[in-house]
């Protein structure tokens, strides 16, 4: 939409209030409101202040005035506020120099775009990520400096077969059998139902639903790939819409990637690939029906992962996921099919329009914009560097001879790691002022400290392990 069919939408819904939503660097989106009173064609163009002192990672008080500029493209009518609420999703800008800000993850996409752009390998970049998610019941967490803990709890889960539920119904999902079954055993289909519909009505093309493989109500909704900047915001929403829904019903919805031990965690495997001219650049007939491009992006994926991890794998938890044993993949390798490599290309369709990679550890912790802008910088990095992958591995990395495991190579297993492999392999992100200097420094900085207050606090179960040395 343009401005003005903006206003003529708020006008025919009898819209009160506006609601203008912009993205953290951790992925959150954040708001403020206005009454439509406040929003006219000029706002689109001049914006709105506001501080950004108070944003994690952001300005500080000393130069804290920002502003806001509303993308009219973006409007919806918010589902979820009593009060006929218009939403936009906004980029930031500095208010005295007018150019956008450097450490706003929605500009890095946009640069992005432009810079794939000006290479002229491509003018299209598409994205289509499969973000998983859990949906509790109830959850209790805490710490302090003499305690803490953490229950979650899902009337599906295994853990609770014998408890008293007056009565207990029994199909409790088993660890790791949670792929598919139909209700009972799937008891929150009507949930994501409900959510599919609800993204429907805004606006998002969504092709599939399903249970995922853990118990505690784990679950995938898909969503059709789109354009780089668009499906940023699309994610997004995708994310408000699940955490919503299932808080008005009673449940709690949660991307923290491994919030049960023992289990499958959530991951966020991510689609991606390139169109020149109209014409998939991906087709060919190199290795299940790649081209030469195609290989040299994998090449660029496989080289720089490890500095990738801190981006798309951004918190401590993530790596509670990434180890072996459980579906996330964690070997640097390339396959046609084979989900133990951390780079597939799928094989369901034999259309040149379908050729496309899929990055299999990223999780859906991570900034939707800054993950699809690293993927696509390392992707083109490999292009334009012709980064040969080297052999594909047709074959489960998890179960090789001993002779042939020694070989591979593995992402980092830390948070500390990969921002360490992010601090050393950054001159990729850098291209065309994608990511600057200062973003990534300042994201290093603030993963770190993350880091540190997980590594300084004795967790329970070392009282097991210890207390009695």
């Amino acid at each position: 939409m343009t401005p003005k069919e903006v206003l003529t939408l708020a006008s025919e819904k009898e819209v009160k209030m506006v609601d203008l939503k912009f993205c953290d660097i951790h992925g959150s989106w954040q708001h403020f409101t206005v009454p439509v009173g406040e929003l006219s064609e000029e706002t689109f163009e001049e914006g709105l202040g506001f501080d950004g002192s108070s944003i994690r990672g952001w300005k500080g008080i000393e130069a804290s005035d920002m502003l806001v500029l509303p993308d009219a493209a973006t409007a919806f009518i918010d589902p979820f506020i009593e009060a006929t609420t218009l939403s936009l999703i906004c980029d930031i800008e500095e208010p005295i120099t007018r150019e956008p800000y450097d450490r706003s993850p929605r500009g890095v996409a946009k640069k992005a775009g432009d810079y794939l752009r000006s290479t002229g390998i491509a003018e299209t970049a598409y994205f289509g990520p499969e973000a998983e998610f859990f949906i509790f019941d109830d959850v209790r967490y805490g710490a302090a400096s003499n305690e803490s803990f953490y229950r979650v709890d899902s009337v599906e889960g295994i853990w609770n077969s014998g408890r008293e539920e007056s009565p207990n119904q029994a199909y409790k999902i088993r660890h790791k059998e949670g792929y598919l079954p139909v209700p009972p055993g799937d008891q929150t289909m009507d949930l994501r139902n409900e959510m599919v519909l609800t993204m429907l009505d805004l606006g998002l093309e969504v092709e599939a639903q399903h249970h995922e493989v853990a118990t505690g109500g784990q679950a995938e909704i898909d969503l059709r790939f789109n354009k780089l900047l668009t499906m940023g915001d699309h994610l997004c929403l995708y994310k408000y819409v699940v955490k919503n829904v299932a808080f008005k019903n009673g449940k709690s919805a949660t991307f923290m990637p491994k919030p049960i031990f023992g289990d499958n965690g959530s991951g966020m495997h991510i689609h991606s690939s390139l169109w020149r001219d109209g014409k998939p650049l991906f087709a060919g007939d190199g290795y299940a029906g790649l081209s030469q491009e195609a290989l040299w992006y994998i090449g660029g994926l496989l080289k720089h992962a490890p500095a990738l991890c801190a981006i798309c794998n951004p918190t401590n938890n993530s790596y509670k996921r990434l180890v072996p044993g459980y579906e996330a993949p964690v070997i640097l390798a390339y396959s046609a099919r084979n989900r133990s490599a951390i780079c597939r290309i799928p094989t369901y369709s034999p259309s040149p329009n379908a050729k496309r990679v899929e990055f299999r550890c990223p999780d859906p912790s991570s900034n939707p914009y800054l993950a699809f802008s690293a993927l696509l910088m390392a992707g083109l990095d490999g292009i334009e560097n012709k980064i040969d992958p080297g052999e594909p591995m047709d074959k489960n990395l998890y179960d090789l001879p001993p002779e042939e495991a020694t070989n591979l190579h593995y992402v980092p297993d830390s948070l500390r790691g990969s921002l360490e492999a992010l601090a050393e392999d950054r001159e990729f992100l850098l291209k065309g002022d994608v990511f600057t200097e200062d973003f990534i420094d300042n994201y290093i900085e603030l993963k770190m400290d993350e880091y540190d207050e997980v590594r300084l606090r004795t967790h329970p179960y070392e009282y097991f392990l210890y207390y009695d040395v």
